[in-house]
């Protein structure tokens, strides 16, 4: 059950905000001024406290052989300051011999805790100070040097370390032995650097001493200059006027309050952080949660979430609870195609890549004193997922965070119902609503911009709204990681050379899975083209043929493929405001068009620029079935009725002249009527259960999905509410959760 308590702190700065304040605004900005204040002072707060002066130490760590003392020298005279290398300038003077001879003379256990001693007398400022590679190996003596200084970690490949030690002739290194292969005791040691590090800097093979000194400073100058990257919204009108200022918000601010308040989505002021050709072929090598760490950090400011934190977050999210240890993997299915398998999350989904790790993201970034409440609309997969990616939060989380989900109550599969009702924990809730999904997404975005009731609710309950649905950067950001992995791959798999470009089909209903395509193209991935594939409720695919987004007269077909089963496609304005140079006057004449003449164009300039890099088409029922049943024919592989959509598209579009990657967005194991009809199978009024243990005995690929397997064995019949298409209902229904749950009491 969820233990909420009230807010107080969080109220009295409301009701003192609305008595002090004194702006040109009327009651329907006050709650989000409130929220302003308490960011603002939640911002000012860390600042005080981590504030970089011109007296900080620059303290560089890495494992022998990565070029510290090196590049420590080369700093020191890039900044006239004073270089300390721990090994010549504190070792060896305290201990009257070379580290070499003491390393004879005693066991590694002691020669660590006389390092650490030594290093803890260290009493220096506005310096540069080389470690050991063993130093971050004594906590007491890392926290000493981490309260005056940035801590920076040369992270350079193992082969590239290897390779160098062998030039040094070092033969004895602390934790060493002939029966211990030097990459474990490498890939121990990477524990203890990713522990403290304050910012990384990629060494990438060839990188010249000077090169990675100059990168260092560039990663002290983004650490300081906390300021430097903040997010506005797609409605944002540039002006400097003071008040539009307010409407700049830092990455903790964007994902907890999910939508502007202007209506618009969150998007990054500045350009995306690109990488060099080196630093990506750095990580060709890499695991998916090594990528997905070095991305997200170029990403999210050390401000919002620090880089030891970001990365316990990444091991926490993409763990045991993926039934693939490549997390997101992908398999040559024929030709020059490719599948990205995104389903081996826990629910089956490609929603787990990025609902497992933004539970964690949230928690972070929410002040300690508020109590929060997620609203998420669901076309079949992102209700389960975000019920179970907040489920995973410790206990103290889960007492202040809560999920309700609303899903179209007819508009699901069966065993999308199913999922999504049985994901209920004791912080989470599922609703269905009689419509479609495009009312409960449209519901939703009009009860955040509801500031009576988001106000209401703040004030009353100390609870304050947000999303987890895709409209939030935090939960769009990680999905970046898994395209640019997916090229990283087929380059480590000798399919293609880096740089070489290749094509991505995504089966497209809300367009953040292809937007985390172009987005991964910006950070420089070389893709060339991204194929929108539709199903029977085309709108997407209508609009880049013509640049006409029409609604009017058109009604949602319901089809094999629910999850993209959407007329109202909220991530196209994040596009739509990037190919526009951020215009966002345009963004908010367009989509005001849309609400309210069901329609709107854009000008032949932007069709022509959408166009340039994006194919679209779509897919009737009878011939995603075809698919399904041609390509398991073929090559014994079973698609799912999403990517059997996509792969429809890719087949039609593609011109063969490079690979494409068809994104799989979801495991068979949930739609296994659909396939049964599709390879023809005649016992089809079985249980879910029956019906799985059928197809597995057909011995496909994939193999059965293990955790869905579980879930259709479950025998109780979960309760869940439904409610009427109504937004105000709709809001009822929210406030009668906090109410319950402020209470002790659970009522249906």
């Amino acid at each position: 059950m969820l233990h909420f308590n009230r807010c107080r702190h969080l109220k009295q700065i409301t009701e003192k905000c609305f008595s002090s304040t004194h702006v040109k605004a009327d009651k329907h900005a006050q709650p989000f001024l409130s929220r302003s204040f308490v960011f603002a002072e939640l911002r000012k707060s860390w600042l005080s406290t981590h504030c970089l002066v011109g007296d900080k130490n620059i303290v560089l760590m890495g494992p022998p052989g990565a070029g510290k003392t090196t590049v420590g020298r080369i700093l020191g005279q890039k900044l006239g300051c004073c270089v300390i290398d721990v090994d010549d300038d504190i070792l060896e003077k305290a201990w009257n011999m070379k580290v070499s001879e003491k390393l004879q003379d005693v066991n590694d256990e002691q020669f660590l805790e006389e390092e650490g001693k030594a290093v803890l007398n260290i009493s220096v400022s506005g310096s540069v100070i080389s470690l050991t590679g063993s130093n971050p190996m004594h906590e007491a003596s890392m926290w000493h040097l981490r309260k005056n200084g940035i801590i920076v970690y040369l992270d350079v490949p193992v082969v590239d370390i290897i390779s160098r030690l062998k030039l040094m002739k070092i033969d004895r290194i602390v934790g060493y032995n002939y029966e211990t292969p030097i990459t474990d005791l490498l890939k121990l040691r990477r524990q203890y650097y990713k522990k403290w590090y304050d910012t990384r800097v990629l060494c990438e093979s060839g990188a010249s001493p000077e090169e990675v000194a100059d990168k260092v400073l560039s990663a002290i100058k983004r650490y300081q200059d906390v300021d430097s990257e903040t997010f506005i919204s797609t409605r944002h009108f540039g002006s400097k006027d003071r008040e539009q200022k307010v409407s700049t918000k830092f990455f903790s601010e964007a994902v907890i309050e999910g939508l502007a308040s202007d209506g618009g989505l969150f998007v990054p002021e500045k350009e995306f952080p690109k990488l060099s050709s080196r630093e990506w072929k750095s990580l060709i090598g890499a695991t998916y949660p090594e990528r997905a760490q070095i991305l997200l950090e170029r990403c999210i400011h050390p401000a919002d979430i620090p880089a030891a934190r970001l990365g316990e977050m990444i091991e926490t999210a993409y763990g045991e609870n993926f039934n693939c240890s490549k997390i997101a993997p992908v398999r040559h299915l024929s030709g020059n195609q490719f599948i990205l398998e995104l389903f081996h999350g826990p629910t089956g989904s490609f929603k787990d890549l990025s609902l497992q790790l933004m539970p964690h993201i949230f928690a972070h970034c929410i002040p300690p004193t508020c109590n929060y409440v997620i609203l998420v609309a669901t076309s079949g997969d992102t209700g389960s997922a975000v019920l179970n990616g907040f489920s995973r939060l410790n206990k103290n989380e889960r007492q202040r965070i809560a999920v309700v989900t609303f899903f179209p109550k007819n508009g699901v599969s069966d065993f999308q119902k199913a999922q999504i009702v049985g994901s209920q924990k004791d912080n989470g809730w599922a609703v269905a609503v009689s419509s479609d999904f495009d009312f409960c997404q449209t519901a939703i975005k009009r009860i955040f911009n509801d500031s009576d009731f988001t106000g209401f609710l703040t004030v009353e309950y100390g609870t304050i709204l947000s999303s987890a649905n895709s409209i939030n950067w935090g939960r769009l950001l990680p999905q970046v990681v898994y395209h640019a992995s997916a090229y990283l791959d087929l380059v480590s798999q000798g399919f293609i050379s880096f740089g070489n470009p290749v094509d991505v089909c995504i089966p497209t209903g809300n367009f953040g899975n292809i937007l985390a395509a172009v987005y991964a193209k910006m950070m420089g991935i070389p893709i060339r083209k991204f194929i929108c594939a539709s199903n029977q409720n085309h709108v997407l695919t209508d609009f880049i043929k013509t640049g006409h987004y029409d609604l009017r007269e058109r009604k949602l077909t319901q089809t094999f493929s629910p999850s993209i089963d959407i007329l109202k496609s909220s991530n196209l304005e994040r596009h739509l405001h990037l190919i526009a140079n951020k215009d966002g006057e345009l963004m908010t004449k367009l989509f005001h068009q849309l609400e309210n003449e069901h329609h709107f164009q854009i000008e032949k300039v932007l069709v022509e620029k959408l166009q340039q890099d994006f194919l679209a088409d779509w897919c009737s029922e009878g011939e995603c079935l075809e698919a399904i049943n041609s390509t398991y024919n073929t090559s014994g592989y079973i698609l799912d009725p999403h990517t059997a959509v996509a792969k429809v598209v890719a087949d039609r579009l593609q011109d063969k002249t490079c690979p494409v990657i068809v994104s799989s967005t979801a495991h068979y194991s949930k739609f296994a009527p659909v396939i049964m009809q599709a390879l023809n199978i005649k016992e089809i009024n079985q249980t879910s259960s029956s019906q799985l243990y059928l197809l597995g005995s057909y011995n496909a690929l994939p193999p059965l999905h293990e955790a869905l397997l579980e879930r259709t064995k479950q025998q109780e019949k979960v309760e869940y509410q439904v409610c009427a298409a109504d937004t105000n209902v709709l809001k009822r229904h929210v406030e009668k959760i906090i109410q319950n749950q402020l209470m002790g009491k659970f009522s249906e």
